[in-house]
């Protein structure tokens, strides 16, 4: 049944349809987790945070905790960071980050600590979140003893994953009605892999509808369904990095080692001296015509992870230029203005002074480029800087509290009646 018009009494017309053929596209839903204070004013599901900040630009948040280390909260933190939030610590129950790793690098270059095996207890607050109480746990999920830790924040962001809305796809089998789902309705991954997925859906039911209408056209079923497999699939391995060439006057550095698929700086290369190994989507990038760059820069502005930096030895081989991306607001940033330049992971190498800040250029608006001059031994291990001022990982000091020492990460007060917590429903209209 199919209801259309407003929505509002007396504009609203309720038909019953038969279709040929039924494609479910409904996305999915986020999920929530039940603790103490969960329903305080200040605890946000990832998407609704990322609706405010990025498109009704509100800035709903002095400092917040993101609870996941998926792809989708450890992105939504560096929005806040770059809406102006700060970001206390993103916390992840599983004993790895489950996002890309040059998300989570972008964000431990910025200071932002990445706890794994930790959870959240509780939030506490009168009428809006003030704290958030978290904790290391066990593999068996019992609570670490002596680990728990409060964080002033006024927002919790809750990014654990999301779940499939295929309630309708499994009325209509149950129905018999001609039915396929395509996107997150059929698996949770990257919006790029539910394009394909809903492109390859689409033939499909055309075929089913008039198959003489696409007798000529060659099946592309084949090649999306391969596409969709490596988009549907999670970060592959890590590799060494190899350092610089030694030989080389101006070189991109790749601080991306892990496969995932992602390209675009192989196509934006004028030159093309950029190639992933073994011309896959998923293969790490590296500069197959070493004496080819002309340092145009394109490669270290398009990248999204801002893992492509640039060393420039032409002028002077032992104290190379380096450029840095930056997409935070450079107000603070100028000629001699003394950061803090880390390594991938975010590990200090030293105080040095900006030589120059460019300014975004129109195809790639929102990412500057800081210049530096650095010795040569830390020119290609340097991948970013960090803002003055921000507390490092230390800071989040432990505040134990024997009540809650060695007890389970899921035993919480607010739902101990319910008798299989697999099944509960936290239901948070947003």
């Amino acid at each position: 049944g199919l209801v259309t018009g407003t929505g509002l009494p007396n504009d609203s017309v309720y038909r019953l349809v038969r279709p040929r053929h039924l494609l479910v596209a409904t996305g999915a839903r986020e999920r929530m987790l039940p603790f103490p204070g969960n329903t305080l004013p200040g605890v946000f599901g990832a998407g609704a945070f990322q609706t405010l900040v990025n498109r009704d630009l509100v800035a709903c948040s002095r400092k917040l905790l993101v609870v996941g280390a998926g792809n989708v909260g450890l992105i939504a933190a560096y929005h806040a960071l770059q809406a102006g939030m700060d970001v206390a610590a993103v916390v992840e129950f599983l004993p790895a980050v489950g996002g890309y790793a040059v998300h989570a690098d972008k964000l431990r270059r910025l200071g932002v600590p990445i706890l794994t095996r930790h959870t959240i207890l509780r939030a506490e607050g009168d009428e809006h979140v003030e704290k958030a109480v978290i904790a290391a746990v066990e593999e068996d999920g019992t609570i670490v003893q002596g680990s728990e830790r409060t964080l002033a924040v006024d927002t919790i962001l809750i990014a654990v994953g999301l779940a499939e809305v295929d309630e309708f796809y499994r009325k209509a089998v149950d129905a018999g009605l001609p039915v396929l789902r395509a996107g997150d309705a059929a698996e949770i991954a990257e919006a790029s892999a539910a394009m394909i997925d809903g492109r390859i859906a689409g033939r499909q039911i055309a075929k089913t509808l008039r198959p003489e209408g696409l007798s000529t056209i060659a099946s592309p079923d084949t090649e999306h369904e391969t596409i969709l497999a490596v988009l549907r699939s999670k970060p592959g391995a890590t590799h060494p990095w190899h350092g610089l060439l030694e030989r080389g006057k101006v070189e991109p550095v790749f601080h991306c080692l892990q496969e995932i698929p992602c390209n675009p700086c192989t196509s934006v290369c004028p030159e093309g001296a950029i190639a992933t190994v073994n011309d896959t989507i998923t293969g790490v990038p590296y500069l197959f015509k070493p004496d080819s760059c002309r340092a145009c820069l394109k490669c270290v502005r398009i990248c999204p992870g801002l893992a492509i930096t640039l060393v420039d030895s032409r002028r002077d081989h032992e104290n190379p230029l380096v450029t840095l991306p930056w997409e935070l607001p450079t107000e603070d940033l100028g000629k001699d203005t003394p950061v803090m330049v880390v390594d991938r992971e975010g590990e200090p190498l030293g105080i040095f002074s900006v030589t120059r800040v460019l300014k975004p250029s129109p195809d790639y608006p929102a990412t500057s480029l800081v210049q530096l001059s650095l010795p040569r031994e830390l020119a290609g291990r340097a991948a970013g800087i960090r803002p003055t001022g921000r507390p490092p990982t230390a800071a989040i000091a432990p505040t134990p509290n024997p009540s809650t020492t060695g007890a389970s990460a899921f035993s919480n007060p607010d739902i101990s009646d319910i008798e299989d917590r697999s099944t509960a429903v936290v239901c948070r209209c947003e």
